[in-house]
């Protein structure tokens, strides 16, 4: 192995390289080498981009666990399984259409949830101060204000 250096550029008389051989080097980078008068053969490779299908599973299994109102996470949570089966095979159209409808599913499960959730907050609340009243009344009452 030699250890020995040995300058990056070298010119035509071995010394460091002129200022016209870097412009040339770089007009043949940038412009390419030049053109012949022989045929150029191309080839062309088609690749299969992988289409990204997004199944929802983590979306669905929230919704299950949390907002599973009218059963709605895990009817999407089944979709989501479904999506992803489909994606495994290969059937994107069909892991499209599944996948389309967990999130449609999803969407519901999560605007019903957070409606009926802020809704049980909104009875209790007012619930709780109806309550209060009723019982401040029966206080008043008893001591004969």
């Amino acid at each position: 192995m030699n250890c020995a250096s040995q300058p990056f550029f070298t010119g035509a008389h071995g010394g460091p390289p002129t200022y016209e051989m870097l412009k040339e080097e770089h007009e043949v980078a940038v412009l390419g080498a030049p053109q012949t008068s022989a045929p150029v053969a191309t080839t062309v490779i088609n690749i299969r981009s992988e289409t990204s299908v997004p199944d929802h599973v983590v979306w669905s299994l929230f919704n299950t666990l949390f907002m599973n109102w009218c059963c709605l996470g895990f009817v999407a949570f089944a979709y989501s399984v479904k999506a992803r089966d489909r994606k495994m095979v290969g059937d994107i159209i069909g892991a499209q259409s599944y996948a389309s409808t967990a999130k449609c599913l999803n969407i519901w499960a999560l605007v019903l949830g957070l409606l009926l959730t802020i809704a049980f907050i909104i009875v209790c609340t007012t619930g709780s101060l109806v309550i209060f009243q009723a019982v401040l009344q029966l206080i008043k009452d008893y001591r004969g204000y």
